[in-house]
């Protein structure tokens, strides 16, 4: 979240051509200044028999490229614009770009803050305008950095915070991506708004509190297309640091479809061990999922949980199951090969929740149907990758991804095919 970067500390130091860019002086006092910002992300990928060779491609082969130029104009202590321009382009894939791939030249973010209490101990900031959201671990609403196109929203937040407790209310309304330059056309209507709660107390667990609201014209599932209306309520309790970490994530569901009702839930329990005193500083953990999927297909109602705008690497640096009528079990290890390398290996195996659905993508969109077929086993995905932070500015990832189908791939599919996936990207930022 670049708007996130804080450059006022350089008020003081000696500039040179970096820290001018970084923090550019408008004031006499340093209270008004101006910074800049860029990135530029280049992703080699390699698909053999995706969706298990359903669609017939096999070897597919594409370039992936994003670029992104931000300003950060500081007026006062109290008032502030973002902008933010995103060029990303596809090459080579032989079916296209995907929607998450390819979006020639689009506004990222656009907002003004105005903080209307500022205190010692609290703040209380308006941002309106075009703007990224990320919230909790990525479960349900993420900027989605793995795939070449971030989501942003135009609307409104609030943003009060404490030492000790802050809370998010926002009205957002998401856009329709095409492919050109300056086309995305907005929903002109709040389809996506909530609150978010973080209590943050040392020595003692950190909680997240929300509810989350969500309208779709259409939305597509096993048991039909109809007009959704959802709300979520939901809670996460987290550790991270030295020794014993956790993230425990409970959420409800309900609301309207079509001329059903929505009856959903999801739990997530994450935990692991960080070894802070073993050279490389290990950690192993483990994740649980339990996500609930349709009981009965074709009566109407729907039990199918909808994951929002989930991050899309959440099982994996490139899943094949989405987070819907889901049971997964994944044990993880990471590893600090040096300061700048870490490496990290996954094995994920997934099972159907319900036998009336079928299996969902990664963003939660509808993939194959399921209710003819008595398999619950979907399939092992077994994953390596590597991180090497060469320095600030440059950073190397890789990865490698195989997945062995399941009984639920074998029925459901004629002649399936193992997966792999392969990716390289180099990612440039100052």
């Amino acid at each position: 979240m670049r708007f996130d970067e804080d450059n006022s500390f350089l008020k003081d130091s000696t500039g040179n051509f970096y820290r001018k860019i970084k923090y550019h002086r408008l004031s006499k006092d340093g209270s008004a200044y101006v910074s800049f910002g860029g990135a530029a992300r280049m992703e080699y990928v390699a698909f053999n028999n995706e969706d298990w060779g359903r669609l017939g491609i096999g070897h597919n082969r594409f370039l992936l490229q994003r670029y992104d130029l931000h300003a950060d104009l500081h007026l006062h202590e109290r008032f502030r614009i973002f902008a933010q321009i995103r060029s990303a382009w596809e090459t080579g894939r032989k079916n296209g770009p995907r929607p998450i791939d390819e979006d020639h030249l689009n506004i990222q973010n656009l907002f003004v803050d105005a903080t209307l209490i500022k205190r010692k101990d609290q703040q209380l900031v308006l941002r309106a305008g075009r703007q990224e959201l990320d919230y909790g671990s990525g479960r349900l609403i993420s900027v989605r950095e793995g795939p070449n196109l971030r989501l942003y929203f135009d609307g409104a937040k609030l943003m009060y915070s404490t030492s000790h407790w802050s809370i998010d209310g926002f009205a957002m309304m998401a856009d329709t991506i095409n492919t050109g330059a300056f086309d995305n056309t907005s929903s002109k209507a709040i389809n996506l708004w909530g609150l978010y709660s973080k209590i943050i107390i040392p020595a003692f667990p950190n909680i997240d509190l929300y509810y989350i609201g969500i309208k779709r014209d259409q939305s597509l599932f096993e048991e039909g297309l109809h007009r959704e209306l959802r709300h979520t309520m939901g809670t996460r309790i987290w550790r991270y640091g030295g020794g014993f970490i956790y993230n425990l994530e409970a959420a409800w569901q309900f609301g309207s479809f079509g001329n059903g009702a929505i009856n959903a839930w999801t739990t997530s329990v994450e935990a692991g061990y960080l070894f802070e005193n073993i050279p490389g500083k290990p950690a192993i953990s483990l994740r649980n999922d339990y996500i609930s999927g349709d009981r009965r297909k074709g009566d109407g109602n729907l039990q199918s949980f909808n994951p929002l705008y989930p991050k899309g690497g959440y099982f994996g640096f490139s899943p094949q199951i989405g987070p819907v009528n889901l049971i997964d079990l994944h044990p993880y290890v990471t590893v600090n090969i040096s300061e700048k390398i870490v490496a990290q290996a996954d094995v994920v195996l997934n099972w159907r929740y319900s036998l009336q659905d079928g299996i969902y993508r990664p963003s939660g969109g509808f993939n194959l149907p399921g209710a003819t077929s008595a398999e619950r086993h979907i399939g092992t995905a077994y994953l390596a990758s590597v991180v090497y932070n060469v320095n600030k500015f440059i950073a190397f990832n890789s990865g490698i991804q195989y997945f062995q189908p399941g009984a639920f791939i074998r029925d459901m599919t004629p002649a399936p095919k193992d997966g792999l996936f392969i990716n390289t990207r180099l990612s440039f930022k100052f």
